[in-house]
């Protein structure tokens, strides 16, 4: 199993998220491309919507990409999400992850974030990835996997 190095990433909340310093038993990071737009929405809100079922398992979540902090507590305050979001801007996570990849916008070749997610245990070992995810129902999937291992 692989385990993933230490990283600090700022975090809505005006705080610092340090990975080593989690105390969940499971850590659920979910990269997505910006913050509100349609499918990033909605895989937040049905992250949002699970919640409550996620730290019942012992799950923390928190979303990653590569807006300001800024940006993130609007997205946050928005949509009620009851998590953390990361601000990557340096892409350290992006890259410890390997999420950016080259995509196509408009006819455009930009280099952005795959939606993807990662499940952890409290020692920083990826139990499960998800890459290229399609944002509907991707929550749900996500917290079925846990129940079945929590």
């Amino acid at each position: 199993m692989q385990t993933v190095p230490d990283f600090v990433l700022p975090s809505t909340g005006g705080k610092n998220f340090q990975l080593s310093a989690c105390s969940a038993k499971f850590i659920l990071l979910y990269f997505y491309p910006k913050d509100n737009t349609p499918g990033c929405t909605t895989e937040s809100q049905q992250f949002r919507d699970a919640h409550e079922d996620f730290v019942r398992l012992g799950c923390q979540v928190l979303g990653i990409s590569r807006d300001s902090i800024k940006s993130h507590e609007n997205f946050k305050s928005q949509y009620n999400l009851p998590f953390d979001l990361l601000s990557d801007g340096e892409e350290l996570a992006c890259n410890l992850f390997g999420v950016l990849k080259q995509k196509m916008m408009y006819g455009k070749a930009v280099r952005g974030i795959e939606r993807s997610t990662f499940l952890l245990d409290s020692e920083r070992r990826i139990l499960k990835e998800w890459r290229g995810v399609k944002a509907e129902g991707h929550a749900e999937d996500v917290l079925n996997h846990l129940k079945s291992i929590a």
